[in-house]
């Protein structure tokens, strides 16, 4: 069975996160369901590029999710999850899935 590509999984991680978060009112249960989809990526950058690479794409992850924050004040928390989102899966493609091809 191949690995599902690591961009899949990071742009899951905030949008499924974030909807879970605001469907149930629990902050902390989305934070899990976001750090679930980051260790899955985490775990296919390793095995695909190696520890370095995986760990670079997690700091985006984490650094994606932390400056999604401040704009969603101003534009709305769902165009800011989906503009890091969309950040985070073109690293992702960049660094990762395109060396698989």
């Amino acid at each position: 069975m191949p690995a599902v590509p690591s961009a899949v999984l990071t742009t899951a991680g905030p949008i499924s996160g974030h909807s879970v978060a605001r469907a149930t009112g629990n902050r902390p249960l989305g934070g899990a369901v976001l750090a679930g989809f980051g260790a899955a990526a985490f775990e296919t950058a390793r095995r695909r590029s190696g520890l370095g690479a995986a760990a670079a794409l997690t700091g985006v992850y984490v650094a994606a999710f932390s400056l999604s924050h401040p704009p969603a004040r101003k534009v709305g928390s769902w165009p800011a999850v989906l503009g890091v989102t969309a950040a985070t899966a073109a690293v992702a493609v960049a660094s990762q899935d395109r060396s698989r091809s």
